[in-house]
C-alpha cells in the first residue's frame, strides 16, 4: 500500500491523550488521482467519494455527482464520514471519504464501464513491484537517511537508487554494463558512461538553470538498467535544496507536459527549465511534500 504520513491527529481516548499519524495515499487511475487515507482510529483505509465518483465516470462535476449519490442513497453510506484531505489549492479541507464496503457498494450504483478494470486495479496496485519499491522511497525520508545521501554526485544517486530498488533489482545501485534504448532513444553508450557520468558530476550547480541542466543530461546517460527516472528526480530535489534553498512540487506538473518536455529535453532543454521554474516550494523539509513528490514520481513512469 502507498503511504505517506503528513499530519499527527490528537484524541483523547479512555482519559488519556492520544497522538497518531494519518497515512494518505494518491494513486492514479487512467490518470485521474484518487486520494485515500489510513484512519489509525477506525484502522481502515478510507477514499475519496469524489475521487472514485469522478474516476469511474469522467463527470465533469464529481462533488455534485456525489453529493446526488449520497442523497438519494442515504441509507447506503451512513458509514462514510469526513477526515482531511489535501486539495489542488494545498489546503486541508474536511472531504467524504468511504472504506471499502462503501466503495463496493458505489461500484455497483454507479454502473460504470469501469468498474472490473477499477476492482483490478485496486487489487493490482497493493502487490506490485512499483508499490514495492514506493514503500522503500517514502522510507528514505522517514528514517532519515537521506540526510546522509550524498548530495549531485554518482555516488549520491547510486545510493538513492540502492537503497529504493535492494531486493527488488539485483542491481539496484549499479552502473550498467548494456546499452539501453526507450521508444527509439539511444541511452549514453557503455563504451564512454563511465566517463560521460564523471563530466556530469562535475556540471555546476550555481543556478536553477544549470541544475536542471545537469539533471537533463543525467536522464541522457541513464547510468541504471532501469528505475532512473524515480531516482534522479530525488536526486535532483536534493541538489535544489543544498544549492538554493528549494524543491519542486512535483503535483504541479501533469505527466503529460513532464513527458513532453524531457523528450525534447537532449535538444531544447528550455521547457522541463520552465515546467520546474513554475512548480518549487520552499517546503524543503515537508514531508507530505516530500511524499507527494514520490507518488508523481511513480505516475510519470506508470502506462495508465
Amino acid at each position: 500500500m502507498n503511504l505517506q504520513e503528513n499530519s499527527i491527529s490528537v484524541k483523547i481516548l479512555n482519559g488519556t491523550l492520544t497522538k497518531y499519524k494519518i497515512k494518505t495515499s494518491v494513486r492514479f487511475f487512467r490518470d485521474y488521482p484518487v486520494r485515500s487515507v489510513w484512519d489509525d482510529e477506525s484502522s481502515k483505509w478510507w477514499f475519496c467519494a469524489c475521487d472514485v465518483v469522478g474516476a469511474l465516470t469522467e463527470t465533469k462535476n464529481p462533488r455534485v455527482y456525489w453529493a446526488t449519490l449520497k442523497r438519494r442513497n442515504s441509507e447506503l453510506f451512513t458509514n462514510c464520514k469526513q477526515l482531511k484531505l489535501t486539495a489542488k489549492d494545498g489546503k486541508k479541507y474536511k472531504t467524504d471519504v468511504i472504506s471499502e464496503n462503501e466503495l463496493n457498494i458505489l461500484l455497483v450504483i454507479t454502473k460504470s464501464k469501469s468498474e472490473k478494470i477499477f476492482r483490478e486495479w485496486i487489487s493490482y496496485i497493493e502487490s506490485s513491484l512499483d508499490d514495492k519499491s514506493k514503500l522503500k522511497a517514502y522510507e528514505l525520508f522517514e528514517s532519515g537517511i537521506i540526510n546522509k545521501i550524498e548530495i549531485g554526485t554518482i555516488k549520491g544517486l547510486q545510493q538513492i537508487h540502492a537503497y529504493i530498488f535492494a531486493g527488488l533489482y539485483d542491481f539496484a545501485g549499479k552502473i550498467r554494463t548494456k546499452n539501453i534504448s526507450k521508444g527509439g532513444f539511444m541511452f549514453a553508450s557503455v563504451e564512454y558512461l563511465v566517463e560521460n557520468l564523471k563530466k556530469i558530476e562535475a556540471m555546476p550547480e550555481n543556478s536553477l538553470a544549470n541544475i536542471v541542466k545537469k539533471y537533463v543530461e543525467m536522464n541522457i546517460a541513464h547510468p541504471f538498467m532501469e528505475g532512473n527516472g524515480r531516482s534522479t528526480r530525488i536526486w535532483l530535489d536534493l541538489i535544489l535544496k543544498k544549492n538554493l534553498s528549494l524543491c519542486v512540487d512535483w503535483s504541479l506538473i501533469d505527466k503529460k507536459s513532464y513527458l513532453e518536455a524531457m523528450e525534447k529535453s537532449p535538444i531544447d532543454d528550455s521547457l522541463i527549465i520552465n515546467l520546474i521554474s513554475k512548480s518549487l516550494t520552499d517546503k524543503i523539509n515537508d514531508r507530505e511534500t516530500f511524499m507527494k513528490g514520490v507518488d508523481y514520481s511513480y505516475y510519470y513512469e506508470s502506462d495508465n
